[in-house]
């Protein structure tokens, strides 16, 4: 079906964080990353300094603030503590997009801008998502140079001993909302961009003994972006949402699902590098060997590495969440391998992700 909004992909993410540089070198370091950019006084901005990662088609950009007046920073790093501020997807023309958006009912936050130096034009807009989240519309095909105008290249070529994890890209975005706005959430990204939503997990679809959430999947009609909404819902004991959201104060991006072709030699390199990861129980595999299922890994090289194992139509995907990667246990990353036709987001892993998610909450003394 069309994309009546032009988006072509997901482009990148931003985290805002107490410190860019040592955040930056542990994605660089941990998920094998490079140091592809810089913004910061060297190029003339004295209030934040911005370290651009790239892995193929991924990009992830890390800002921290270095003066006090760098109040947007400050401000989100008090409330949120260190999290992703903005996501950003390739449009055909911005201003198109973002006026599509915004009389569908969108709230703007940055009107159409250009930015420009001597490589070219960069196109960029956003409006709201989530309580400090921001959605960008951004297009390069008038641009040369690195990035955007404002970075430079790396200020110098860091050479870490890490493994190659081989991430493509972006498979989806999930974020976390209060009780009862899901479907207010879903309605304002399917009428703001044209989304249609995909998956609707209702009651008891996604639940422990202790504790459940609904979720929602919504996407561009063309499936080229797709992002999962969850919220809490009622049981014995505070779910993984709850805890999210009275941890990062507000609602906001839970985690990013990003996409390999070999999953199992990301998770080798992943771990070796340093990742943590959930644990899976080993009764999930006996279960998994007693379906006999029709993949082409080896069941013992995936419990080996703890991966997960879903089936769905003419496909299957291979998943594992890590453990969450700043001081407030808010976000995660996932990562994922599609095989055949799957477009599913992991529904028979469910419990199993769920009763280790709720393992470590209770190392925390947050599941009660």
């Amino acid at each position: 079906m069309a994309n009546v909004v032009g988006i072509r992909s997901y482009d990148y993410v931003e985290f805002y964080v107490g410190s860019a540089k040592t955040v930056a070198y542990w994605f660089a370091k941990a998920l094998g990353m490079n140091i592809s950019a810089y913004k910061g006084p060297e190029t003339s901005h004295r209030e934040r300094c911005s370290y651009l990662l790239e892995s193929q088609n991924l990009k992830i950009v890390v800002t921290g603030a270095l003066q006090p007046q760098s109040s947007e920073i400050n401000s989100f790093l008090s409330l949120h503590g260190d999290g992703i501020k903005r996501w950003s997807v390739v449009v055909d023309h911005v201003e198109k997009a973002f006026d599509y958006a915004v009389k569908n009912g969108a709230v703007p936050i940055v009107r159409p801008t250009k930015l420009e130096d001597n490589d070219g034009v960069v196109y960029h807009s956003a409006i709201k998502l989530y309580d400090d989240t921001e959605l960008v519309f951004i297009n390069r095909d008038e641009y040369k140079g690195v990035f955007m105008p404002g970075f430079g290249p790396a200020l110098q070529k860091i050479e870490l001993s890490s493994e190659d994890t081989a991430l493509k890209g972006i498979d989806h975005i999930v974020g976390n909302v209060r009780t009862n706005q899901m479907d207010q959430m879903a309605d304002y990204f399917n009428k703001a961009l044209d989304f249609e939503t995909f998956i609707d997990f209702g009651p008891g679809a996604i639940s422990t003994q202790y504790s459940a959430l609904l979720s929602k999947v919504v996407r561009a009609k063309d499936n080229v972006v797709k992002n999962p909404i969850n919220e809490p819902y009622k049981g014995k004991f505070k779910s993984q949402i709850e805890e999210f959201i009275e941890q990062y104060h507000g609602t906001g991006v839970q985690h990013i699902a990003i996409e390999t072709s070999d999953i199992c030699k990301t998770i080798s390199s992943l771990r070796k590098n340093g990742v943590e990861f959930l644990e899976i129980p080993d009764t999930y595999y006996d279960l998994m060997r007693q379906k006999n299922p029709d993949i082409k890994e080896n069941i013992d090289d995936l419990q080996r590495l703890g991966i997960l194992m879903d089936f769905e139509g003419e496909g299957y995907l291979l998943q594992l969440f890590t453990k969450p990667i700043f001081d407030r246990p808010t976000f995660f990353f996932e990562f994922i391998q599609r095989n055949g036709k799957s477009e599913g987001f992991g529904e028979g892993n469910f419990q199993a992700l769920f009763e280790s998610i709720e393992l470590d909450q209770e190392k925390r003394g947050n599941l009660v």
